[in-house]
């Protein structure tokens, strides 16, 4: 299992480096839309949404708000999404504190799940193209984003594996701990400030803002994997898919990105960097 991980990651990342640092923008807000659409028909079965038609039917609504996004212009509506998504994920926080909520398998449990699949994707998806197409730096700093995610991952693993005590949502996830989410935002913060003093060459000031806006991020990314975690339980399945041979599906690699994207870009913003 474990070697067939490695292959899998081995393969994958190089591949995401490349569409990061060298696709332009349409083509990486293409990639990327396929990429959260394939990761949707995982959403809609963790929702159970019953049968084909009704999943593709999901998927072409996503699309077509995509579409209506762009449409309107990234730009113009950007703030007005990025404060929905943040309202959105203080609520799932809110959700994760009362796991029984929406546990059932009634349609208005299925239509709750569906406005969050929603929720989930379409920020996502405009603050990730918003990072990419920002003036020359932006695949840069989506690349830094992305491997900021991967070291909040990373910390919370081996700092839960080897100093885990105290359990952060047993009923939603059992084997997260918060030594683990300390470990994690640790990673990631460290990383943040070490990037901005050697490669972005930012001041003090800068550096601190950047420090912050990626603490909010991180902390948000735990959120967006105890969501997901929290709808496999309900919906009694183990992985979101089994498209990445040693991973599961879509959503198990990126159940964090979706829910740091939009709160990376708000911080980001908010403090005027």
């Amino acid at each position: 299992m474990l070697r067939t991980r490695l292959i899998s990651a081995a393969i994958m990342i190089p591949l995401v480096v490349y569409g990061v640092l060298y696709l332009s923008t349409d083509m990486f807000l293409l990639i990327l839309a396929a990429i959260l659409l394939a990761g949707m028909w995982e959403w809609g079965r963790l929702a159970l949404l019953p049968g084909t038609p009704a999943r593709i039917a999901y998927l072409v609504v996503i699309a077509g708000l995509f579409w209506l996004c762009h449409a309107a212009g990234l730009e113009a509506i950007a703030w007005p999404v990025l404060l929905v998504a943040c309202v959105w994920w203080l609520c799932a926080l809110i959700w994760l504190t009362r796991p029984r909520l929406c546990a059932g398998q009634s349609p208005a449990c299925t239509a709750v799940k569906l406005v969050a699949g929603i929720l989930v994707a379409v920020p996502a998806w405009l603050a990730l193209t918003l990072i990419h197409g920002a003036a020359d730096d932006g695949p840069r700093l989506v690349l830094i984003l992305l491997v900021m995610v991967w070291l909040a991952d990373s910390g919370a693993y081996f700092a839960g594996r080897y100093l885990g005590r105290h359990k952060l949502a047993p009923v939603v996830s059992p084997g997260k701990t918060w030594e683990g989410v300390y470990g994690g935002l640790l990673a990631s913060v460290l990383f943040a400030a070490a990037i901005a003093w050697l490669l972005l060459d930012a001041a003090l000031p800068w550096t601190a803002k950047f420090m912050l806006a990626t603490l909010v991020a991180m902390m948000f990314s735990v959120v967006g994997d105890l969501l997901v975690s929290l709808l496999k339980r309900q919906s009694g399945i183990k992985d979101s898919g089994s498209i990445i041979p040693g991973h599961g599906g879509i959503f198990d690699r990126i159940d964090s990105l979706v829910a740091a994207a939009p709160l990376f870009l708000s911080a980001y913003r908010w403090l005027e960097l």
